[in-house]
């Protein structure tokens, strides 16, 4: 575990602690299964986006992505009644195919990862209010595809499934990050992509890769989160998601620089954030902080990242 992680973790088990001392319903197994919920939610899509911040780049459309592929699931499952055999690969390899064409327009057309996302963030959102004529999309009594909404919001032994997925993905995603040859390419183009390239690494096919595993990731959430809300507004669901994945990659000791991160310390810093957020729930504080919370998180993040380089910095000089 790097200290990165440590830190992290001892975050984490201080406001566990903090959180317990001022309201013990935070230990009850209700408030545990619904943290745990949204921690492999919110964790799944985090781990992709962290992948494309450690290239150096940024994925500003997740939650338009979710909005997008929300309704679609709906309408291809309620309205146009395909097979959720068919459905389920068919909405993941869409979201896998929004971020090849992410990745391609960066390494291809050269376009900053910014405004590609920023556009998608757009796109996306208008088309789905579009397709569904702006009406809120559900999957009602799910008749018919029950196996898919118990394999997306049922529970395991009491864990909710999408915390068992996030264990399962968060484990492909570590060896994948950390112990292959796509990961130790991954950090050499996000620390220096032009060098990576002279020593013969496709830094193309590296990061359009991130952002394929990104959509992907982004696909397999929107389904999940689909489910759990069973209710889906083209025009606000998934409104800042990408904001709390960039925030959880950030805490987690992604830098925004690129060429730094782990996936575990991605999924400590979702954990954090959703710590935070019960803690405002628990405390009766206004909800409306969260932004707030996580603009500071993203703040502190990118101060102390730039301090930890400026010494680095100096300490080689010396």
């Amino acid at each position: 575990m790097t200290r990165k992680e440590l830190t992290v973790l001892a975050l984490l088990v201080v406001l566990c602690a903090s959180v317990t001392s001022q309201s013990p319903q935070f230990l009850s197994v209700t408030n545990l299964q619904n943290m745990a919920r949204l921690i492999g939610t919110y964790g799944i899509f985090s781990i992709g986006v962290g992948m494309v911040i450690i290239t150096g780049g940024i994925d500003l459309s997740i939650g338009s992505i979710c909005a997008l592929l929300g309704v679609l699931l709906s309408m291809m499952l309620v309205e146009w009644r395909w097979p959720a055999a068919v459905v389920v690969p068919a909405v993941m390899a869409l979201g896998a195919g929004l971020g090849a064409a992410h990745g391609l327009l960066v390494t291809r057309l050269r376009l900053q990862p910014f405004i590609v996302t920023l556009c998608g963030l757009l796109l996306y959102r208008g088309i789905a209010r579009y397709i569904a004529a702006d009406v809120t999309k559900g999957f009602g009594s799910a008749a018919g595809f029950e196996w898919v909404r118990s394999l997306a919001s049922g529970s395991v032994a009491g864990v909710p499934m999408p915390f068992v997925l996030l264990v399962a993905i968060g484990a492909l995603a570590w060896v994948l990050l950390h112990r292959s040859v796509y990961g130790r390419h991954l950090f050499a183009v996000g620390r220096n992509a032009e060098a990576a390239r002279y020593a013969g690494v496709n830094t193309r096919a590296v990061i359009t890769g991130a952002y394929v595993v990104s959509g992907l990731l982004t696909a397999v959430s929107a389904i999940v989160i689909a489910f759990y809300t069973n209710s889906i507004s083209p025009s606000s669901h998934g409104n800042f998601y990408e904001l709390y994945a960039i925030a959880a990659a950030v805490i987690g000791g992604c830098s925004l620089r690129g060429g730094e991160g782990t996936v575990f310390g991605i999924i400590l810093g979702a954990a954090v954030l959703q710590v935070i957020r019960n803690l405002v729930n628990l405390m009766d504080i206004p909800s409306s902080l969260d932004f707030a919370v996580m603009g500071a998180v993203i703040l502190v993040g990118a101060v102390a990242d730039e301090v930890v380089r400026a010494r680095s910095a100096d300490t080689s000089r010396t």
